[in-house]
């Protein structure tokens, strides 16, 4: 029975001799190409224009100027101009763009379906282009010379040779001399990939997930969207393969296009034929082709998959210019053709007529992009610039985390510091003091702990979420597995090591068990992973933030055991932590009522309710604007304020020396009373500096002042505020406003913060504090205190002649001596 046969009722011939034309007169501006790129945001929409330059010498100067700028703004030949680079050996990259292709089929009309077709049948219109770009490419501005690489000259002989052989050909009439020409593959220096075409409301287009790629979709160009999860590494994968014979000398050359190819034993050539002398082959690694090669599997996403369903994995070959573009934990777009692969070796015997499919990659575009490869666009540029300025920006951006959870205002300040993190310094000696800050939230049930986790694994570039229960020490760290694809054992990194540069969220750190726990030690301070498995001596960086989520050890706080035996996680773990927040779920009806309307309006109106409107003075003050961040705003302006290095001056230095020794000393007075909550060591100071430093880059500054350094410390004090309400059972949860007014004011003046001047630790007369009076009032307002309580508090203890005001009402003297004042005023 003979084979069914089908005329072709596409022209290629035409098709090829359109791209060529479209090559070269394919016109673009370069401010269409940046408006483009940018997001349409118009060049000269205000002062971004240089029409007129002072700093211009004279008028010669200036003309020039103009001159430059106007032949700027002219039309230019986009692929002419790439072409002119490919032949200058100065680019290996063709990035043809379906829009281009598109906008030149309306302007010629020629009517021959050329991004119709390139879509439907991709792999074929590779080659039709390469060799519309072979038949088109300039001759270059400069010979090959010494200095140029091996692999250029060589291409000069093979490209100059097919030029001979062609021109002999066309002069004798002798087509066969054509056929002793060096195939295409060995003369292109270059990578051809194409962009997909951008979404419009005339024709949206959607990237599919894993399971949406159907079988009508193979040969096609295609975008999926997916979660890396291996990444292996580049190999050099050949694509032809040249052999010599050892009796002839004939060079023969080999295309390869499958994953598994026979190389040549004997010669073919036709002299090796007549003498029936069967020369050996010998395989040039020199004259063969070889092109980078990387395997990627890519996973749906977690919002893609349906209920009672597992994620589906799809494999991804990047070759060429397309390596090396992901990382493992990557969220990407990927644009490829989708083709098939049949199975091979004992796979094949099983599968019988089954094949595998992949996707080859063309064009790939991170989700979110790590601070430092962010580009900012002008407009929102100008806003970050805006707010830095008012002096409010540090409220702003807090209450921007997670507006739609109730209150913990300090948690969420706490997890912008995260954000931003302090400055890793890397010594001469090679020691690094890390600058990322770890968190752990401690709290009762109910408390907003892990949406508070999830929103800050989507707002991070590398955000990892794990739950500790389902996590072994293994997930964490790395795990050494065999390579699929080429057969060795490999490490392939856990959770940490996906987060590097990034938060890891652990959620329900303590269930964790003991021995996964300490797995995670040596990230916490050293931001390193050391690996001795299956004779494999390494070290991984996992330089990541950890914020840690955990419950009391019996679920709720009791308040009849002390802080410590409630966390009851390991000393050495504690004190990584440079902030441990304790949140208590105390009912109390003020707080609860405006918890109820927060949760009701939420789910009424599927959005946060106003923020600022409580937030304002009750006597008269301005009000402030109604600006929430989005996270894509916040993840901008981190990256703004990362840009900066503050360091510490000499004058915040001495002021820290005197206030860790403070704290020392409070903690020493805590101990032999028994309420330590937890240890301060030097990590502590460290810590310290960290949270000032990360207050620092959110101001756009490079220097740490005070201010930062007493906001790092009433944060550190915040984390223990619930826990002022459950100390002791006998009568103390029941203190007036004024009483805990005093007990805020008394802490403030033992851990040395809000002083009034820069003087030593005895500011006064002997057994006197002196404090500003400004610093104390925003403290108590800030814990939500209202302005008549603590003026009526300040009445009372003044008249108690407890506390004392000085400096026209500016300072606060707090004498030291009556410790008890506060437990005088139980209702």
């Amino acid at each position: 029975m003979a084979l069914l046969q089908y005329r072709n009722v596409v022209d290629y011939e035409a098709q090829q001799a359109a791209f060529g034309n479209f090559l070269e007169k394919f016109k673009t501006s370069p401010e269409q190409t940046l408006t483009h790129a940018i997001g349409q945001i118009n060049i000269d929409e205000d002062d971004l224009s240089d029409e007129y330059d002072f700093m211009d010498e004279d008028d010669e100067a200036h003309e020039r100027r103009r001159k430059e700028k106007a032949a700027a703004k002219l039309p230019k030949h986009k692929y002419a101009d790439m072409m002119q680079k490919l032949a200058d050996r100065t680019l290996d990259e063709v990035l043809i763009e379906l829009d281009d292709i598109a906008a030149w089929e309306e302007d010629t009309n020629e009517g021959l379906k050329l991004v119709e077709s390139i879509e439907s049948n991709t792999k074929h219109y590779v080659e039709i282009l390469s060799r519309a770009i072979d038949s088109k490419l300039p001759p270059p501005t400069n010979g090959v010379t010494f200095k140029d690489d091996v692999l250029d000259v060589i291409m000069e002989r093979r490209q100059a040779r097919n030029r001979d052989l062609a021109e002999a050909a066309a002069n004798n009439n002798n087509p066969e001399l054509l056929e002793s020409t060096f195939p295409a593959q060995l003369t292109r220096r270059y990578t051809l990939v194409f962009k997909p075409r951008t979404s419009t409301s005339e024709k949206p287009v959607k990237a599919l997930a894993v399971r949406q790629v159907r079988g009508d979709h193979l040969g096609h160009l295609i975008t999926v969207r997916g979660i890396a999860t291996r990444v292996s590494d580049v190999k050099p994968i050949v694509q032809v393969g040249a052999y010599t014979c050892d009796r002839c000398g004939c060079e023969i050359f080999q295309p390869v296009n499958d994953k598994q190819y026979a190389p040549l034993t004997s010669c073919p050539s036709q002299e090796c034929k007549e003498n029936q002398s069967k020369g050996q082959l010998f395989q040039s690694s020199r004259a063969s082709k070889f092109l980078p090669f990387q395997e990627v599997k890519i996973q749906e996403l977690a919002e893609q998959v349906p209920i009672g369903q597992i994620p589906r994995t799809l494999t991804v070959m990047c070759h060429g210019s397309a390596v090396r573009q992901i990382s493992p934990g990557d969220v990407v777009d990927i644009s490829g053709i989708f083709l098939p692969t049949p199975y091979t070796g004992f796979q094949a015997m099983r599968a019988g007529l089954l094949t595998d499919t992949y996707v080859e990659a063309h064009h790939i575009v991170q989700h979110k992009k790590a601070y430092e490869e962010m580009i900012i666009d002008d407009k929102l540029l100008r806003r970050i610039n805006t707010f830095s300025q008012s002096g409010t920006v540090y409220e702003m951006l807090a209450k921007s985390i997670a507006p739609e959870i109730f209150g913990h205002l300090d948690v969420k300040k706490a997890l912008l510091l995260l954000l931003v993190g302090g400055v890793t310094k890397t010594m001469g000696d090679g020691m690094r003091i890390r600058g990322d800050i770890n968190i752990c939230l401690m709290g009762d049930p109910g408390v907003a702990k892990s949406q508070l986790l999830k929103y800050i694994s989507k707002v991070a570039p590398r955000g990892v979420y794990t739950s500790g229960r389902g996590s072994s020490g293994v997930g964490l760290t790395a795990a050494v597995m065999r390579d699929p694809v080429t057969d060795e054992m490999v490490l392939e990194g856990g959770a940490l090591v996906l987060a590097d540069n990034g938060i890891c969220c652990i959620d329900e750190f303590d269930k964790m068990d003991e021995n996964d726990r300490t797995a995670i030690h040596e990230v916490m301070e050293q931001q390193t992973i050391s690996i001795s498995k299956a004779g494999i001596s390494t070290t991984l960086n996992a330089r990541t933030s950890i914020l840690a989520a955990a419950n009391p050890i019996y679920g709720r706080y009791n308040p009849r055991i002390s802080p410590v035996e409630n966390i009851n996680l390991p000393a050495a773990l504690l004190s990584r932590f440079d902030v441990l927040f304790l949140l208590l779920d105390t009912p109390t009806r003020e707080s609860d009522a405006q918890l109820a309307k927060h949760v009701a309006y939420v789910h009424m109106h599927s959005k946060h309710p106003d923020l600022y409107a409580a937030s304002n003075d009750s006597d008269g003050a301005a009000q402030q604007p109604n600006v929430v961040f989005t996270p894509h705003e916040v993840r901008a302006y981190v990256a703004q304020a990362r840009t900066y290095r503050p360091t510490v001056p000499e004058t915040v230095t001495e002021y820290l020396t005197k206030t860790y020794v403070r704290m020392r000393d409070a903690q020493r007075r805590a101990e032999k009373k028994n309420k330590m909550f937890s240890h301060t060591t030097p990590r502590t100071l460290l810590g310290v500096v960290r949270l000032a430093q990360a207050l620092a880059r959110l101001r756009f500054d490079t220097e740490v002042n005070r201010d930062d350094v007493d906001e790092a410390l009433r944060l550190m004090e915040a984390s223990k505020e619930s826990l002022a309400a459950h100390e002791g059972m006998g009568g103390r949860r029941t203190l007036n406003a004024a009483s805990r007014i005093y007990n805020l004011v008394k802490s403030l003046a033992d851990s040395g913060a809000c002083r009034a001047g820069d003087d030593d630790e005895d500011d006064g007369e002997e057994g006197t504090v002196e404090l500003s009076m400004r610093k104390v009032r925003e403290r108590v307002l800030g814990k939500g205190f209202t302005e008549d309580q603590w003026i009526s508090a300040l009445e009372e203890y003044t008249t108690l002649d407890v506390w004392q005001t000085a400096g026209n009402g500016n300072r606060l003297v707090f004498i030291t001596a009556t410790d008890n004042a506060g437990d005088d005023d139980d209702e």
